[in-house]
């Protein structure tokens, strides 16, 4: 027992050290250019989609979610359907942010050529930016970490919290662009505490 607690505080030591040197690492100069282009889209009438396999399916819904929240509209688009008809959900012009740790998932790259040839503006969310998914994307947000934090070292923990975040600060990026106020997010966000704590605060 008293090993698997060392090993288990051992793991929040080493996800600490992963997430801090990764958000040291990022660049925003490229969440810029990436919000630059989401912006550029939605002008000529795009909408964005994020989509990932696995693990990564689950922060692209989240950032779907957390995007359309915060003023860019934003929708989750299933990526191993994208090659049987879903791929009709984008338009040319359309922004993808497409999510993989390595980069070289095979479902996303399949659906990410066809995602390419629709005309659609593809960003990559990766730890390796010399992977598959990076050459084919328009843009790259690295999301690094070199341990995932455990002693498996596969089961994704530390590359999910970062892909979160990158996206996070893309969020972030994309609501100061557009002036979000407290009034504007009450508009999308009026339910639970969240929406109580709003309806007190622009009272």
């Amino acid at each position: 027992m008293e090993n698997t607690k060392k090993k288990t505080r051992d793991y929040l030591n080493n996800l600490s050290e992963e997430l801090s040197k990764s958000m040291k690492s990022l660049s925003i100069e490229e969440v810029e250019k990436v919000a630059n282009s989401i912006i550029e889209s939605e002008k000529r009438g795009g909408r964005v989609h994020v989509t990932g396999v696995g693990k990564p399916s689950y922060v692209a819904r989240y950032i779907a979610s957390l995007l359309s929240s915060v003023g860019t509209p934003s929708y989750f688009l299933d990526a191993t359907e994208t090659i049987h008809g879903s791929a009709g959900q984008v338009a040319c012009g359309d922004v993808v942010i497409a999510i993989s740790n390595s980069g070289r998932t095979s479902e996303l790259l399949k659906s990410v050529k066809v995602l390419n040839k629709n005309g659609a503006i593809v960003v990559a969310v990766t730890s390796n930016s010399d992977s598959d998914l990076s050459n084919l994307s328009k843009y790259t947000l690295v999301a690094k970490v070199d341990k995932e934090g455990d002693e498996l070292g596969l089961p994704p923990r530390a590359s999910y919290i970062s892909e979160i975040i990158v996206l996070q600060l893309l969020s972030v990026y994309l609501q100061y662009c557009k002036e979000v106020s407290l009034g504007i997010y009450s508009q999308w966000h009026p339910g639970g505490n969240i929406g109580n704590i709003i309806e007190k605060e622009v009272k």
